[in-house]
Formats: C-alpha cells, structure tokens, sequence
C-alpha cells in the first residue's frame, strides 16, 4: 500500500477559511514562542485564545457555515458541552467530546490558575505552560486528522512540521539533530540547535549533534563562554543546556 503524501503547511487545513486558519496558526506559534523563552503566563494565555479560535471552528464545522473570525461565547463550558447535543451519527466523537473537552480544561487554566486574573490556585509555571502546550498540539493535530482523513501519526507530524519548518537548516536523522551548515561555528550550531529544542538538552547530546570532536573543549570553548554571555543558561551539576531570551534573539536576527 502507497503511503498518503505530505500535508504541506500551504495545505494545512484549507478547508477553514482562511482568516480563521491564520489565527488559529497564529495562536500555536505564540504559545510555543513564549514557551521557548519560558514566558509561562503568555504561553497559558494565548491557550485561553486558541480555546476561543477552536471553538469557532467547530461550531462553524457543525453549523456548516464558518464566521470569518473566532469569537468568544458567552460561557466557553457551556458552549462547548453543547456540542454533546450533536447527533451521534453526524459528526466524529472528536468533534462532539472530546476536542470540546479538552477546550474547557485549557480554558480552565486560562481563568483559574493565576493567569487571566488575580486569585488562581496558582501562579503561572512551567507545568500548566507544557499542559497547554502539549494540548494546543494535540488539538490542532485532531483537526488535522479529521479534516484531512489521515492518521494520527501523519496529523501529529504535520503540526511538528509548523515548527520544524521554520528552521530549513535543522535535520533530524536517525534521532539526532543535524546544521546543514558546514561553515557555521560551533557556538552558532549550537544556538541554532537549542532554538529548535523545547527545553533543556543535555551536553553530552549536544555535542553530538554537533558533532564536537573534543567534549572538554566543548564545554569549555561554547558552552562556558555563550553561558557568560548569557546566551544560554549552561547548568553545569545538572549537565543540561538551556537558550535564554537574548540566545533566542541572537539566532533570530544574526543568524536566520
């Protein structure tokens, strides 16, 4: 059996009108930035707003006519548990519980955990942002697979290839992560591969990846002096590597 060809970005979910499909990318791309720069509260509130953009979605899907942008209903629970009225027979059980489910739970640490307003359980950390994260992702992928037919497996790739997309150089073979980029220093390597991680890396892997012939010098020549600059956050006990805010713009600006 022939394998379904690539879902191109250009083709992602073409379906949804245009305006709502840029929002709804949009949205995902701020929560994964923000998450990369460890900015919790952004990353959990723009959560808050993918929810509203997915439920636009969905309500126009089963209406069977989009608005040209989301809105937000006056109860998101409610709204979204109004979907369990659909008829069984009509709609995936995805469309009817449990995207619709999963929206009230994100939306849920959108207004109570210390982030749309003062008075949450909590403040905004690291936990709840790759919550939101890890959900955004699984929901976007959802819709990929219902409105594209393909299996999750295929779904999940093409949200991952939103990411992994935007840095053409990155090539991941075999698990690891190559810079197509023979010319490219060590230390801009090494940025460029921290910018494509979520997280931290660990030091033994990231020499690999660059493939570093000498791991003392590594540590001491890239790790050690881009830690100085504070370019990267370089845990020396833990042995785990970490691009900060000014490491991400370096990459942004004077490399890609």
């Amino acid at each position: 059996m022939s394998e379904s060809p690539e879902i191109l970005k250009s083709d992602l979910l073409a379906s949804i009108p245009r305006e709502l499909r840029e929002e709804l990318l949009d949205a995902y791309s701020q929560i994964l930035r923000n998450f990369k720069e460890r900015r919790w509260e952004p990353a959990e509130l723009n959560g808050g707003k993918l929810c509203e953009i997915v439920y636009t979605i969905l309500r126009g899907y089963v209406d069977g006519n989009y608005p040209t942008r989301s809105s937000k209903p006056g109860n998101m629970v409610d709204a979204c548990r109004d979907f369990e009225k659909v008829p069984v027979n009509s709609f995936p059980r995805s469309v009817r519980i449990q995207i619709p489910r999963m929206l009230i739970s994100l939306y849920e640490i959108r207004n109570n955990r210390g982030v749309g307003h003062t008075g949450g359980d909590v403040d905004p950390n690291h936990m709840d942002a790759s919550y939101v994260l890890e959900t955004a992702k699984w929901v976007i992928s959802e819709l990929v697979r219902i409105f594209h037919g393909v299996p999750t497996e295929e779904a999940t790739a093409a949200v991952d290839g939103l990411v992994e997309r935007t840095l053409p150089i990155v090539w991941k073979v075999n698990g690891k992560l190559r810079v197509l980029s023979p010319d490219m220093t060590m230390k801009d390597k090494t940025l460029v591969l921290l910018y494509h991680s979520i997280g931290p890396v660990g030091e033994v892997v990231l020499c690999s990846w660059v493939e570093h012939s000498n791991a003392a010098v590594f540590r001491r020549d890239v790790l050690r002096r881009a830690h100085k600059d504070q370019l990267i956050d370089y845990d020396q006990e833990a042995k785990t590597v970490q691009i900060s805010p000014l490491g991400i713009d370096y990459v942004e600006k004077d490399i890609l």
